[in-house]
């Protein structure tokens, strides 16, 4: 792909996008009917207002998180197959001086200052070709999720062998560490939830999709085998109650939460996105 059509392709994707992101995310306990009154009330603004209004008023939400995988198809499957999300569309082989400054100049500039070689410190070579990028979007219901492979340019697409290893430690407390965190159903049993998201990357070869336990365990048998009611972390401490909770790594070591957001946190949500559509759109 040349560097005009690396243009070409990010404008079209984001028009794209914007059309089949009808949803993306509009606040955890947002309505789809808030926002877009919010987004019909916003659209009375002419460009020269639009232009001159705060930043934030001239956002419209989240478009897409983005997750860098070391196993395409791996994280493809779990993602569509197991968790249930539509593929918006696929493309790659990006390579060229443009998506390399696009996307790694301040990574490059940092090799440079450093008196390194980039590809030490983790920087691929799209300028000249050497390696490749790929993306696939996934459609949820208020997410898009971008997932990114850069690879050697001899490896095909959805390769299992990305460029570079990945991070060794996942901690969540590493400063910098993000995670995606799953809006489950309010009706859903989330202790069984849990449970069927493991078997079933279990028995896909996805051993690596463990969640935590609300209860100590010091061992992997440990955690299998405390009780299914430690599943879900019931948070009653004020102003957070109302969350059910459990962070879980998905099969990249990405760190994953699943969340339900019922009353009094999910009234807390609405209100306070109520408050910033009613701002935002003056």
């Amino acid at each position: 792909m040349t560097d005009q059509s690396d243009n070409t392709t990010r404008m079209g994707r984001r028009a794209l996008l914007q059309t089949t992101g009808a949803a993306v995310v509009m606040g955890l306990a947002g309505t789809a009917t808030d926002a877009r009154a919010a987004a019909q009330k916003g659209d009375n603004m002419s460009s020269a207002e639009r232009n001159e209004a705060p930043l934030g008023a001239r956002l419209q939400g989240v478009q897409h998180f983005g997750l860098t995988v070391q196993n395409m198809e791996r994280a493809y499957q779990f993602y569509t197959e197991v968790l249930g999300g539509s593929e918006v569309f696929r493309h790659g082989d990006f390579q060229g001086d443009g998506v390399q400054n696009t996307l790694l100049a301040d990574q490059e500039i940092e090799a440079n200052a450093r008196g390194v070689n980039p590809r030490t410190i983790g920087v691929p070579d799209l300028r000249s070709g050497a390696q490749r990028l790929d993306v696939r979007f996934i459609q949820f219901d208020n997410m898009v999720l971008e997932l990114l492979q850069y690879r050697e340019a001899d490896q095909p697409m959805g390769s299992a062998k990305s460029f570079a290893e990945p991070v060794e430690h996942m901690s969540p407390a590493f400063p910098r560490m993000m995670h995606i965190c799953f809006h489950v159903r309010d009706e859903v049993d989330f202790n069984k939830f849990i449970a069927d998201l493991e078997a079933e990357s279990a028995r896909r070869g996805m051993t690596q999709v463990r969640a935590n336990r609300t209860v100590r365990v010091m061992t992997e048998a440990d955690r299998k085998a405390a009780p299914r009611d430690t599943n879900t972390n019931k948070v009653t401490a004020e102003p957070s109650n109302g969350w059910e909770l459990i962070y879980c790594k998905g099969p990249e070591g990405e760190q994953l939460e699943f969340v339900k957001a019922l009353d009094p946190v999910k009234t807390r949500f609405a209100d306070a996105l109520a408050r910033r559509q009613q701002s935002i759109v003056r």
